[in-house]
C-alpha cells in the first residue's frame, strides 16, 4: 500500500490545505482566507470535527507530533488488519482438490454403473 494513502493531513484535501489549516489554528489568517475556512468547516462537519479536535490541543507545538502519531498508529492498525485478512484467506490445499475430484469421479462411476444396472 502506498504510504501517502496512510497521511491523515494529506494534501488531496480539496476544502483547505495543510498549511492553511494550520495557519487558522495558530491564528495567523485575517480577511478572506479566515472565512474561506470558517465556511469549510461549516459545510463540512468532518473538517469541523478535526479543527476542533486539534484546538483540544493543549500546545500548538505539538501538533505536528501527535499527527506523526497518528499516522504510526495507523499504519500499524492498517497493517495488523491485513495481516489478519491474509490468514482468514483460505490457504491452497492440494489434498483438498484431490479430495473433492476423487468424489465426483466415484459420483459419476456410480451413475454409470446404477445406469446400467436399472437399464439392461
Amino acid at each position: 500500500m502506498n504510504k501517502d494513502l496512510l497521511n491523515i493531513l494529506a494534501n488531496s484535501n480539496k476544502d483547505i490545505d495543510n498549511q492553511q489549516l494550520m495557519d487558522y489554528l495558530s491564528g495567523d489568517l485575517s480577511g478572506a482566507p479566515l472565512h474561506e475556512v470558517e465556511r469549510s468547516m461549516a459545510d463540512n462537519a468532518f473538517l469541523n470535527d478535526a479543527v476542533e479536535g486539534l484546538q483540544s490541543i493543549g500546545s500548538k507545538k505539538n501538533v505536528q507530533t501527535y499527527v506523526d502519531e497518528l499516522n504510526a498508529s495507523l499504519q500499524k492498525s492498517i497493517a495488523k488488519k491485513k495481516q489478519r485478512r491474509l490468514k482468514r484467506r483460505l490457504q491452497d490445499n492440494p489434498w483438498a482438490y484431490l479430495a473433492i475430484l476423487l468424489v465426483i469421479i466415484l459420483g459419476v462411476i456410480a451413475y454409470m454403473v446404477i445406469r446400467k444396472i436399472l437399464i439392461p
